[in-house]
């Protein structure tokens, strides 16, 4: 694309965000970012430090001495935390259960936020997260915020879970689900929540290309 743009697509754990982001960058051939993935990056590295947050000396000496880089891949982009590809390790459930507990410490959303814009200043991207269009970048030419019904996110979960080999409760998940909602929305740093300017496009009938395909559409429209 000749004019550099930056497309913020929010939204809810199953409602497609991380597919979609993908695919649109592919196809539009510009930068995607996960910045769930940088969270997670950080989350490794503090189990494995097993730093307390709550001490802000050690806190700071924590976020000092890690270094997380993001490089792009055939498949997307490449987590480093201190030269170390921790792509795959970023994804264990042992992360996934503590996510929560780094991505709502303030000092290390200010340092996440810093890193992110900063991959906007020489990169047109499409970035996908829970508060890119409200707080990260506000001023986005494009703002997508995808829902979907709990039934489906709960569905695209267990398929997801299952094709890494992982059985579980299709109740549960709903559950889990609900449960993570009801957490996003309402803490106290970065909600979620739909930018006024944003479109909402509800993905429970859709197929993934349609998703894509109306997104590409919007983005053509404002790069013109």
């Amino acid at each position: 694309m000749k004019k550099k743009i930056v497309i913020a697509i929010d939204g809810p754990a199953g409602s497609g965000k991380s597919t979609i982001a993908r695919l649109v960058a592919k196809k539009l051939k510009i930068l995607y970012i996960d910045s769930g993935a940088i969270y997670r990056a950080y989350t490794l590295q503090y189990l494995r430090e097993e730093i307390n947050l709550e001490e802000q000396e050690t806190l700071v000496e924590f976020l000092e001495r890690t270094t997380v880089n993001l490089e792009s891949g055939k498949n997307g982009a490449l987590i480093f935390v201190n030269r170390e590809n921790v792509t795959k390790e970023i994804r264990s459930l042992e992360v996934t259960a503590n996510v929560s507990l780094i991505s709502e410490n303030k000092n290390i959303r200010e340092v996440v936020t810093k890193k992110l814009r900063s991959e906007a200043e020489h990169n047109s991207l499409v970035m996908d997260g829970r508060d890119i269009g409200t707080v990260v970048f506000p001023d986005a030419a494009l703002k997508i915020f995808l829902t979907a019904s709990i039934e489906e996110r709960a569905r695209r979960r267990k398929d997801d879970l299952k094709s890494a080999g992982v059985e579980t409760d299709l109740e549960k998940i709903k559950n889990d689900i609900q449960r993570r909602d009801k957490h996003d929305s309402e803490r106290y740093l970065s909600p979620l929540q739909k930018p006024d300017d944003a479109i909402l496009l509800d993905t429970t009938n859709l197929a993934i290309d349609e998703c894509v395909d109306f997104i590409i559409e919007k983005t053509l429209e404002k790069s013109v």
